[in-house]
């Protein structure tokens, strides 16, 4: 199969390099000159484990090719994938259209014989019918189908979610689109990945229902971590046994700073705005997102209340600053409202990520960025661990303890246990483990 992705950000670039490393000849097509010049010299814009040697491998074989235009991949095209950004709105928190309905208007104008135009990017109900009704008015003659195909990737292991998904969801009452994207999704079959064909609109719905659920279960045992706390639990017990109920299951029932991202607090926003567009409220998804706010605001104080209530003149020291491990991804990560109260209550902050930190000075420009984390805790009076990579769970605590001013660790991940720390001479501070 030939297929054209439009949109070389996180969701087109893996999609477009495992499509071509199923065997597809696939061409990635984007507005950006520079980035596209970039992946034709091997340069992989984002961090994602095993990324660039699926792409050099693709690329070495001629199934994979990078481009900026748009005509003539779409004209050859069997299927063509949209996969731009659809940001939050500015105002209303609406998922801003504006590249998708772009790209459909370029789309209409390149399309030759009957062609599958899939919106990938995550999009509100009805974004399908607006598609297709911009490609027919602005070329009546197409021959076309438009069908919603959702991802599900998680950034960091995006690549195995792709070959090993638990469904592929294809929304289209179209029999011939049914077909096409049957034959692009046929090398799973050996997966026994599931197809579920929909309707469009129940598609584009599922998405947005998907990712406002496990944001749900986040804010849930988060709220539950704050209550063990006050009661003397382990929030870490509390979701094990919970968790081993199978109707609950034990993924997204870690504590923590709260949820970040690009899909979970945009797309839990831009449901409620669909909601209310339509006179449902979500009162359950409106009550997380303000639960996941205000969380992420009260870290600070966590960190001044583990140094006695006063962080004036304080170093704090923070290890990770991307929202999750395996990724260089700062959008609406947990350590900027975390950073900006810090420097409020008149701390100075340094940092260091495995992946992050050229992403982060952008965010935060008023910080100190360090080589290691032994440099992050030189002279620190605390250190925080804001996101749980792998490697920050085997430091040389010993050593940690000498770099510090004071041997104060606030665990934000809970990768420590209390015992361990304690016995080591430090005081800790985790999320959600009391003691009375």
């Amino acid at each position: 199969m030939r297929i054209a992705m439009i949109g070389t950000g996180y969701v087109g670039l893996v999609s477009g390099a495992c499509f071509a490393d199923f065997g597809h000849r696939v061409t990635c097509v984007d507005t950006d000159a520079g980035k596209i010049t970039a992946l034709n010299r091997g340069e992989i814009p984002i961090f994602e484990p095993d990324l660039d040697r699926l792409v050099a491998a693709s690329v070495s074989a001629g199934r994979l090719d990078f481009t900026t235009d748009l005509a003539g991949p779409v004209g050859e095209a069997d299927a063509v994938f949209i996969a731009v950004g659809t940001p939050s709105r500015r105002g209303d928190g609406h998922a801003d259209l504006t590249y998708v309905h772009a790209a459909a208007r370029e789309i209409a104008r390149a399309l030759q014989g009957f062609t599958v135009v899939v919106t990938k990017s995550t999009v509100p109900v009805g974004t399908g019918d607006e598609v297709e009704r911009i490609i027919r008015e602005t070329n009546p003659q197409a021959d076309i189908a438009v069908a919603s195909n959702p991802e599900f990737l998680r950034e960091g292991a995006a690549i195995r979610d792709f070959k090993h998904p638990d469904r592929i969801v294809v929304g289209t009452s179209d029999e011939r689109a049914r077909k096409v994207l049957g034959e692009v999704y046929r090398p799973l079959y050996l997966n026994q990945a599931p197809i579920m064909y929909t309707e469009r609109r129940t598609a584009e719905l599922i998405k947005y229902a998907a990712n406002a659920f496990l944001a749900t279960k986040i804010t849930f045992i988060n709220e539950m971590a704050d209550l063990s706390e006050k009661v003397g639990a382990d929030v870490q017990e509390v979701a094990r046994g919970i968790g081993l109920d199978n109707r609950i299951g034990p993924k997204f029932l870690n504590a923590g700073p709260g949820f970040g991202g690009s899909c979970f607090p945009k797309d839990t926003r831009a449901l409620v705005k669909t909601a209310l567009d339509h006179d449902v409220p979500l009162r359950i998804v409106e009550a997380v997102l303000a639960v996941n706010d205000n969380r992420k605001r009260a870290m600070a104080r966590k960190v001044s209340s583990a140094l006695g209530g006063n962080l004036r003149g304080k170093t704090i020291g923070l290890l990770g600053l991307t929202f999750k491990p395996d990724t260089d991804d700062m959008r609406e990560a947990p350590s900027i409202p975390l950073v900006t109260g810090l420097l409020d209550l008149g701390a100075k902050v340094r940092a260091y990520d495995p992946a992050g930190m050229e992403q982060a000075k952008k965010e935060l420009p008023d910080i100190t960025y360090c080589e290691d984390p032994y440099a992050v805790a030189r002279d620190a009076d605390a250190l925080v661990i804001v996101t749980e990579w792998r490697q920050f769970r085997a430091l040389d605590l010993k050593r940690l303890k000498r770099e510090m001013a004071t041997p104060v660790m606030v665990d934000l991940r809970n990768i420590y246990r209390r015992d361990e720390m304690e016995e080591l001479g430090f005081t800790y501070e985790s999320v959600g483990r009391g003691a009375v």
